[in-house]
């Protein structure tokens, strides 16, 4: 896909933004007031943190589209969303507040992803190109499909954020802003990584946009705790229309079957996998209290728990991409 590195890069940029004003205008809100055991804050309390990580898992995402799926341009991606996230840390611990704070940190942050943008464009060309121009290889759509259905995940987390009042009109604008960028992703992924951008595919990669983001709406329109359904029936979609944008029409059609079992996957795969990572991560590896006090904030009153929900969802995302990353027959047929 010819324009896959514009809107990779746009998007990354997107993403850098939305994390700028997270961290200086819904971060603040998130802080309670005092150290005293009895305003100590509960559950979700910090949904900034867990939208801003998101935006923050954004950017190389952004950046694996640009980059058409290429290990080349994958790898510097998730090193640079490491570095993000603790250099995410120490500025919060700096609590930035304000218009300016906003300012400063976009354009800080759409310059460090120039910088490592032109650094992969520059070291791109400098190798010699061993694929065929218009033919995506097999690994590389792999990993576009596996972006894709990591953004997936995470859209159906942003969706569902809650906090502990859920009355916050910023917890609402920013869970739309957030799944509605990731919604986007999913299905830039999902179209780079088809192995040729047909009139059909193109049209469903809109009707599948359009889908997403009013799925998203549905979701946040549904009362905290009734998001479930919602969010099962998003995933469904969302997931079922990568695999038929990214997966090989053989023939020039869907093979119908793959793809029914590919809806069964996705409408049971990431509330199964969220679930399963959410459970052991609260009782054995509490790393959300980590990041709380690495931060400098108020720990989690001890009745509740500190879950990194951004964490979760990503790890949830790469189990649906291990069962669906699989864009041509011969990888599905791996499976049996």
């Amino acid at each position: 896909m010819r324009s896959a590195r514009p809107v990779g890069l746009l998007l990354s940029a997107a993403a850098v933004v939305l994390w700028a004003y997270g961290m200086t205008t819904w971060q603040p809100l998130t802080e309670p007031l005092g150290p005293w055991s009895e305003h100590l804050p509960g559950n979700n309390a910090y949904w900034a943190r867990d939208l801003r990580f998101m935006a923050i898992m954004a950017v190389p995402l952004g950046l694996v589209l640009a980059g058409r799926g290429q290990v080349r341009w994958s790898g510097p991606a998730v090193v640079l969303g490491g570095c993000w996230i603790a250099a995410d840390v120490a500025i919060d611990r700096a609590d930035l507040i304000g218009v300016d704070a906003t300012v400063r940190l976009a354009v800080a942050g759409c310059a460090v992803l120039g910088v490592v943008a032109a650094i992969l464009l520059w070291w791109e060309r400098r190798t010699p190109q061993t694929r065929e121009p218009g033919t995506p290889p097999a690994a590389d759509r792999r990993v576009l499909t596996g972006a894709a259905c990591v953004a997936g995940v995470l859209t159906l987390v942003a969706a569902g954020m809650e906090s502990p009042t859920d009355r916050e009109p910023e917890l609402n604008q920013g869970a739309l802003a957030t799944a509605a960028l990731l919604v986007v992703l999913a299905v830039g992924a999902a179209l780079a990584a088809a192995p040729a951008r047909t009139r059909a595919r193109v049209g469903l990669a809109a009707g599948l946009t359009v889908a997403g983001l009013l799925g998203v709406g549905l979701v946040r329109a549904a009362a905290p705790g009734e998001r479930l359904l919602p969010e099962a029936a998003l995933g469904a979609v969302l997931l079922t229309g990568v695999t038929l944008l990214a997966w090989d029409w053989p023939g020039g059609r869907p093979i119908w079957w793959h793809h029914a079992l590919a809806a069964l996957i996705a409408l049971v795969g990431p509330v199964v996998f969220l679930v399963a990572t959410a459970v052991p991560m609260m009782i054995m590896l509490p790393i959300g209290s980590t990041f709380t006090e690495l931060a400098g904030n108020s720990p989690i009153h001890a009745a509740d728990s500190d879950l990194l929900v951004s964490l979760v969802g990503l790890i949830a995302g790469l189990g649906m991409a291990l069962l669906l990353a699989r864009p041509t027959v011969e990888d599905r047929r791996k499976l049996r």
